[in-house]
């Protein structure tokens, strides 16, 4: 059974408002978007695009993922989903300041934002300060130390928007043309409840307020840019018959978009039957929370999940990644936590995790997640103290294609590409991958064979594969093939075809990270120098 019923009659149909109907990478979106579906319903979302495929896949923009199969043709691998890992000595941001007491001691992100600035060198975040109070500012070399510097918003504070907040995203918008606008809030305000934009040229001053809805919002909304596309998407909470999900709307223009009216956001998103209920409650999922970011050549969506609500422990939250090739279907083939809530009484993520405005950030062979937790009072709902915690995956690392100790073979549908160098992320310690290629009839194109390939042993998350008589791809540039993939031993966890001798996938790097000159990877190898 689907899980949506497209509508017959498109009252609001609309046409494309982000550009071509055929994306970057081959999918052909529909004429009417985005699609109008009656509701939300307890089904797992369609995917068109892994139903019905593009014949031939360009690639030349980022990293190849296999959190899906999109990109596979066959293969004797087997996947494997992989979970962050919280790192020692959390959280890495409290509340220590008296103005972020108020109504219960807070220093956590609720969407917000934590962003690398590569002119600055500087990790940047934007958190809760006091209860439902104000935005302030931290700085950070490495990203896991800390500093709240004294600005001149509040004199001798770190604060940089005061007053009632809610949801809050702050987007470091490095493809902004105007320096006043590099840096945009969305703010949630309540009384009536609306989100309002703020524009700023170094995060800390802010604008008047340039926008506000006029339609009536759920709290818990926030905003996400779409490179792909070019458009903002505006991520609403909405309710229905099953309580929360998400309405969806876009607009290339990030003020003009918060214009919409009543009616034109669509019925997007939500928790369904395949997410667990706790044995402790067994109340229906709902979604609590979306937020999503370009990485490499897909979008990632941080589904923060709601379970239930204990009368002793605040919202055992987690959250659930999802991911997204066309900007709105969403796939979630793995419905654990890829950061979870802790069971433990006292735990700092002991309720309420929740994810960051950006996502995630690169930090060279790491991907950094920042997430909001709350201690809670034992026997009661309320939050407690509420802090910053980090989780840490490898780079790529949502999910691997895996071989024991037979040789194993993943091949990749026909895909087409306009570089000469394939690199690979792979971990082959005591292990060996190896590649050729294939033509459209699944003939090996000489010299491109597995017995010229060369073998790699070891564990990287950058490295070439060549072969002997030929060092690159030039000769089959723009002429549609197959890779083939031979592992023993091993992970695969991606694969990209680029320009550069260097290794840069010109995909999307989240929100930065350390030796990033840009939103993209335009440096390869470069961020270990």
């Amino acid at each position: 059974m689907r899980r949506y019923c497209l509508l017959i009659l498109f009252l609001c149909a609309a046409p494309l408002a982000g550009g071509e109907r055929t994306l970057y990478n081959g999918i052909q979106l529909p004429s009417v978007w985005p699609p109008h579906y009656e509701d939300v319903t307890a089904e797992p979302m369609p995917v068109p695009y892994l139903s019905a495929p593009p014949a031939i896949i360009p690639i030349d923009v980022g990293r190849q993922l296999f959190v899906d199969d999109f990109l596979i043709g066959s293969t004797t691998l087997t996947r494997t989903y992989h979970q962050a890992q919280y790192i020692a000595g959390n959280p890495v941001l409290k509340p220590d300041r008296p103005y972020e007491m108020p109504r219960g001691a807070t220093s956590m992100v609720f969407s917000d934002g934590v962003w690398f600035d590569p002119k600055d060198n500087l990790f940047k975040m934007w958190y809760m300060a006091g209860y439902t109070s104000n935005v302030a500012y931290a700085v950070s070399k490495d990203g896991i130390h800390w500093d709240k510097p004294a600005l001149d918003v509040r004199p001798g504070t770190n604060l940089v928007f005061e007053g009632y907040r809610d949801s809050t995203t702050v987007w470091f918008d490095q493809e902004e043309k105007g320096p006043m606008r590099r840096y945009k809030l969305f703010l949630v305000k309540r009384s009536p409840w609306a989100m309002e934009l703020y524009y700023s040229p170094d995060g800390i001053h802010w604008s008047p307020r340039a926008a506000t809805t006029t339609v009536r919002i759920g709290d818990r909304s926030t905003a996400f840019w779409n490179p792909f596309r070019r458009v903002w998407v505006y991520s609403i909470r909405a309710g229905n018959k099953r309580g929360r999900i998400r309405h969806y709307y876009e607009n290339p223009d990030a003020a003009t978009g918060l214009g919409w009216k009543a009616g034109q956001p669509v019925p997007w998103t939500g928790a369904d039957r395949l997410d667990p209920t706790r044995a402790d409650l067994k109340t229906a999922t709902e979604l609590y929370n979306l937020d999503a970011v370009a990485y490499e050549s897909l979008l990632v969506g941080l589904f923060s999940i709601w379970r239930g609500q204990p009368k002793d422990r605040p919202k055992p939250n987690d959250i659930v990644a999802g991911y997204s090739r066309d900007g709105f279907h969403w796939s979630r083939p793995d419905r654990r936590p890829l950061v979870p809530v802790s069971e433990k009484k006292g735990d700092w993520n002991w309720g309420n995790v929740q994810s960051a405005g950006g996502c995630m950030l690169v930090v060279r062979d790491k991907l950094y997640f920042y997430v909001s937790g709350r201690a809670g009072v034992e026997g009661t709902s309320q939050s407690g103290v509420s802090t910053t915690g980090l989780a840490t995956l490898r780079r790529d690392g949502f999910a691997s294609m895996d071989a024991g100790g037979k040789e194993s073979t993943l091949t990749t549908r026909l895909v087409r590409f306009s570089g000469e160098h394939l690199f690979v992320n792979a971990a082959t310690r005591g292990g060996e991958l190896r590649v050729e290629l294939l033509d459209e009839r699944d003939r090996v194109i000489v010299p491109y064979t597995r017995k010229n390939s060369m073998v790699l042993r070891g564990d990287v998350t950058i490295s070439e594969m060549r072969w002997k008589s030929r060092k690159d791809l030039g000769s089959l540039v723009g002429k549609p093939v197959k890779f083939r993939f031979y592992l023993k031993n091993g992970r695969l966890y991606s694969f990209w075809v680029t320009s550069s001798p260097e290794g840069a996938s010109h995909g999307y790097v989240a929100a930065g990270g350390p030796g990033f000159t840009g939103p993209t990877d335009a440096v390869g190898t470069a961020i270990y120098r």
